[in-house]
């Protein structure tokens, strides 16, 4: 049979061809590095399941396990050395270039590390298009336990697309055997097995049940999206520490499996270097950048390459997995996921920008600054609560009438938690029970998670809002001398339950169809405002479910800009409080996360009441103005005349 023209392969240049072509014939009939080594390597051979990526450039992974031969010989990727200026020293370096050690240099992609966008995906799905996902296996003995044996596979992909970016990437798992050779270990079974994640790794025991098998011999390895840090199973794993990566790894469903081709890299070091002289390269797998954003050191540089028993000690044997859960049990572990990715962004910024960044930060200070100096603060009198306030005294008055009736306050916030619970249950209900008949798997879909997400924002702010009615209720109590608790507030705050619930729903329903279109996100945020007030109106008030939203609009016309910036600073600083302290319990105590999240969310329980506080202060600031607004007259008096 013809062979196929070498012109023919899908964009391989003639001269790659021959050089694909050539190793791989000498792949095939390579006997020499047939063995023990090989056949151990071959027997526990991991099985890849990445997170699986619907759409270019979207979210799941697009990178690979690579063949390191994808990188050589190819124009698009550039040597460069150690000098001052990073100067270039060759276009497309073969395995010969890197196997003379050159201490410091880097390889260097195409692409921007610190804005990667979506180049280095489509480059490396193009060099990588004719060749097999590839894992580099490696049998090593450790001087310092001889009857100890590691079997280790190297998986490179082209980039790490996560908090710390940057070209190139090494991961490896690896397997251990109370052998002194391959053959000793052909004749028995691992006793343990390890998994790289960022800088240390987690274990488990071959018959270990987090450890998944397939076909008995080949573990299972769920890379991380992005970070490509190794699990054992699907989850959104946490970490707070360099070992364990501080933040937040997913490999959450669904995923696509991959079976690498194995190569192995003899475990003598001059058959190493003779067979794979790329091995022998002592630069960096990357763009060299700032601090953490560096290409990555090889296998041969790191500890486990020459002590892969000893490197076993630091092993962890668990990782930490973010609980599951709804309104009240996911704040804190969410926004400590968050906020890390968030704080890499800016650090990234910095890094490619400082001078703009540091100069943005000064002027938001600055502005922030002018703003808290040009306000009033005192006096902070909490009562009379029919009164015209700043915008200071607003905050401060909120503030000073939380502290001084602190259990009253707690007792009202504290109906957000059974609030949340219901929310979450009700949910769960209306997901999985046949109410709309649509595939949950497709396109369909949308209509159920729609209504289960409106439903339980109706529900949610249904619990604020009672929270709200019930501390407007208590502040008028207060401010006319009489005693009040948490319950008779509540009993009070019912009262007005069908025109509150009424007019929350017309204005989530509303906002919703409004944010559907960026375009018209800013009419939605203006209603957001304009409506903010019709808790206190339809308690205090007594209007209808649309007279409730026309009577807050009225009120809020007078000062839109105050209402906004006091309600959202009110907003923020309840909402964050919680997420907050918990994400410092994560990276200062070691404390489970089911705790951290409990305690975080009575955090945001009691802090909801100086949202209310606020929201009433803000109510009866506008009554106050409305009242004591003078009427203009109809013909006004000349001030000059000629």
């Amino acid at each position: 049979m013809p062979s196929e023209p070498i012109h023919s392969l899908r964009g391989v240049r003639p001269t790659r061809a021959l050089v694909i072509a050539a190793v791989g014939a000498l792949a095939l009939a390579a006997p020499a590095l047939a063995g023990p080594e090989e056949d151990l390597a071959q027997r526990y051979a991991p099985v890849v399941r990445l997170v699986e990526q619907l759409d270019e450039c979207g979210p799941g992974e697009p990178y690979e396990p690579s063949d390191i031969d994808a990188y050589l010989d190819e124009e698009t990727v550039s040597l460069r050395g150690p000098w001052r200026s990073n100067d270039l020293v060759e276009i497309a370096p073969d395995a010969g270039a890197l196997g003379e050690g050159l201490y410091e240099y880097n390889l260097d992609f195409p692409g921007d590390a610190l804005s990667p966008g979506c180049d280095y995906e489509r480059w490396a799905r193009r060099i990588t298009a004719d060749t097999e996902p590839t894992v580099y296996a490696h049998v090593v003995s450790d001087p310092e336990h001889p009857e100890e044996l590691a079997l280790q596979y190297w998986l490179f992909y082209a980039f790490n697309d996560w908090n710390n970016l940057h070209e190139g990437d090494w991961e490896m798992v690896q397997l251990l055997f109370d052998a002194a050779s391959a053959e000793e270990a052909l004749a028995g079974a691992p006793t343990e097995i390890g998994y790289s994640q960022h800088e240390g790794a987690e274990r488990a025991a071959w018959d270990d049940d987090k450890l998944e098998l397939v076909d008995g011999t080949h573990p299972v390895v769920h890379p991380a999206a992005g970070s490509h840090a190794n699990f054992f199973d699907e989850g959104l794993h946490l970490g707070r520490s360099a070992e364990q990566g501080v933040g937040c790894d997913d490999t959450t469903g669904p995923t696509r499996e991959l079976r690498p081709q194995v190569r192995t890299i003899p475990g003598d070091p001059a058959a190493a270097r003779e067979t794979y002289p790329w091995i022998a390269f002592e630069g960096r797998w990357g763009e060299r950048q700032k601090a953490f954003y560096n290409g990555p050191t090889g296998p041969n540089l790191k500890r486990q390459w020459t002590s892969p028993i000893a490197w076993t000690e630091g092993w962890r044997d668990r990782s930490y997995a973010v609980p599951a859960g709804g309104h009240l049990g996911s704040d804190a572990t969410d926004f400590f996921c968050d906020a890390v990715a968030h704080v890499s962004t800016f650090l990234v910024r910095v890094a490619n920008d400082p001078g703009t960044v540091l100069a943005v930060l000064g002027v938001l200070l600055a502005l922030v600054v002018y703003v808290l100096t040009r306000t009033t603060w005192r006096p902070m009198a909490p009562l009379r609560i029919g009164r015209r306030r700043s915008w200071g005294q607003t905050i401060a008055a909120s503030w000073r009438m939380y502290a001084s009736r602190p259990l009253l306050f707690v007792g009202i916030g504290l109906i957000t938690i059974p609030v949340s619970i219901v929310v979450s249950l009700l949910q769960t209900v209306v997901l999985r029970a046949p109410l709309i008949e649509v595939d949950t798997h497709g396109e369909g879909a949308g209509l159920r998670v729609g209504f289960a997400v409106w439903l339980g924002t109706v529900l949610v702010l249904t619990g604020f809002m009672l929270v709200q009615a019930a501390t407007s209720r208590a502040m008028v109590e207060i401010d006319a001398g009489r005693q009040v608790g948490p319950v008779p507030a509540f009993r009070m705050a019912l009262d007005s339950l069908r025109p509150l619930v009424g007019a929350l729903a017309i204005a989530v329903a509303v906002i919703s169809l409004l944010s559907v279109s960026i375009f018209l996100v800013p009419i939605a945020i203006w209603l957001v405002v304009r409506w903010a007030l019709l808790v206190p109106v339809a308690e205090l008030e007594r209007h209808s479910a649309l007279g409730t939203l026309r009577r807050s609009g009225q009120l809020v016309r007078l000062q839109w800009f105050k209402v906004g910036t006091l309600v959202v600073v009110a907003t923020a600083l309840a909402l964050v409080t919680g997420p907050f302290v918990g994400a410092l319990l994560i990276l200062v105590a070691d404390l489970p996360f089911g705790l951290v999240n409990v305690l975080a969310a009575l955090l945001y329980a009691v802090a909801m009441p100086f949202v209310a506080i606020t929201t009433t202060y803000v109510f009866f600031d506008s009554l106050a103005r409305e009242a004591l607004e003078e009427p203009v007259p109809a013909e006004l008096p000349a001030e000059v005349t000629l």
